[in-house]
């Protein structure tokens, strides 16, 4: 699992580090469980999309079509993998959390990087500010 990726808007903050938990939960559980995991997750995606395409709308932020339009494509692909896991084809909804852990990262990177600025600028009058840790390697 990817270390949590923290933006600097709080509100976003906050729902991508339930995203992290929920996920982390789908990617370990049993194949018993994961019709129920997998509908938490594809819930709380939902009003996490609803919520940043809120954000995008009344913010007029000007790239809010391919960003939302990246949600509707994962919603979709949820909508047509529920079905499936609900019937036991486990290893479509495996393939999907796989798929949802991979295209996250450069998501949050990229897209919601930039509604976070954008948002920060607006409410704040600049960018948000993000300080990472850094580990020291052993060399």
């Amino acid at each position: 699992m990817n270390a949590p990726i923290v933006l600097g808007y709080q509100e976003m903050d906050v729902v991508h580090a339930e995203f992290d938990e929920l996920l982390a939960s789908a990617i370990s559980c049993d194949d018993e469980e994961l019709a129920q995991k997998l509908d938490c997750l594809v819930e709380h995606l939902k009003v996490h999309f609803a919520m940043e395409d809120e954000w995008m709308l009344q913010g007029d932020f000007p790239p809010r079509e391919c960003h939302a339009a990246e949600h509707a494509a994962v919603l979709q692909s949820a909508a047509d993998v529920r079905p499936l896991v609900a019937r036991g084809n486990i290893h479509v909804g495996r393939s999907f959390i796989r798929a949802l852990s991979s295209w996250f990262p450069p998501h949050a990177t990229h897209l919601d990087s930039a509604l976070a600025a954008w948002m920060c600028k607006r409410q704040l009058g600049g960018r948000p500010l993000v300080f990472h840790r850094r580990i020291a390697s052993i060399d």
